[in-house]
């Protein structure tokens, strides 16, 4: 089973069977994680149209540094969050579900001249762009390599936050040392892969102090790259083996890994959709309902403004 991926160019002329395409391939998946959040398929519905709405409104500002997946699971979020505080929800618990979608924003650096600034937040733009294609790199290779257990690790360590401690303990290493080396040998790799693609000396020693875990370096964060821009999520065609029961042992130890105890919202919310074949009749007739919405916002000369 392969993913469908839309013609960006087809969607910002609003063309209407590539958004029918759009709302077919991937409603699913967003019904799902809204139901999870508002515990209401009503109110989840109600999500799903505002989500495919939004995505219309503001495909003219699409960032092509994130997949068209994000594009929409971000603005699936926003609208959930604003679904949970108009139900007067003022303090939201934020748990691991929620912590593939940080905010977007980055904060400004402290310094002391406008071009001081400028020049900040562009090195700053281009650290995290790197930093995330090294990582995903990285994770591309420790795949190949059949190393699931070496992945696992790395996602604790880097985007669970985890000591080694309980690291070696839950993935019956020799010790602490084994989770080290592991880390270490991993840095000096990410340190290649940058090298590779960038040489600038200033963004590799900023790089090498994000990834060391040194906390926001040049508005780095380790852990929120990873899940942001989803850094180790498998394919869907992983997960749909995964439903059926056909998924290999080495790459079930990592996905199950990273569904079941990095709670990543995305790869639950796809395989909640990829699960429910019991309801694909209630979900047509829910696309068919939704598309008559976005068709009108298609038509509409504001169609295409920021939403």
């Amino acid at each position: 089973m392969s993913d469908w991926t839309p013609d960006l160019d087809r969607l910002q002329a609003l063309d209407n069977e590539e958004w029918h395409e759009v709302e077919r391939t991937f409603s699913g998946r967003l019904l799902a994680y809204a139901e999870r959040r508002c515990g209401d398929l009503q109110a989840a519905e109600d999500v799903l149209q505002e989500t495919l709405l939004g995505a219309v409104r503001g495909i003219g500002n699409f960032d092509p540094s994130y997949s068209f997946e994000q594009y929409l699971f971000g603005i699936c979020r926003n609208r959930t969050v604003d679904h949970l505080r108009r139900r007067k929800t003022r303090t939201m618990q934020v748990g691991a579900d929620e912590e593939g979608f940080p905010g977007l924003e980055f904060l400004a650096l402290d310094t002391q001249t406008p071009s001081g600034i400028v020049r900040g937040r562009e090195l700053s733009a281009r650290a995290c762009e790197l930093l995330a294609e090294i990582l995903r790199d990285w994770v591309s290779e420790t795949w190949a390599q059949e190393e699931f257990v070496r992945l696992c690790v790395l996602e604790a360590l880097f985007h669970g936050g985890w000591r080694n401690r309980d690291t070696w303990e839950r993935f019956d290493l020799r010790d602490e040392t084994a989770v080290a080396g592991i880390k270490f040998r991993a840095l000096k790799r990410l340190r290649q892969l940058a090298a590779m693609r960038e040489s600038g000396g200033d963004l590799l020693a900023a790089l090498g102090r994000a990834a060391e875990g040194e906390g926001r370096v040049l508005d780095m964060d380790v852990r929120d790259i990873w899940g942001r821009c989803r850094i180790s999520c498998p394919d869907r065609t992983w997960l749909a083996q995964l439903v059926a029961g056909s998924l290999p042992e080495g790459p079930s130890t990592f996905v199950r890994f990273h569904v079941d105890e990095m709670r990543c919202p995305w790869c639950r919310a796809n395989l909640d959709d990829l699960s429910g074949a019991d309801r694909a009749e209630e979900l047509e007739s829910l696309i068919e309902r939704v598309h008559e919405s976005t068709l009108r916002c298609l038509q509409s000369p504001a169609g295409d403004s920021p939403g």
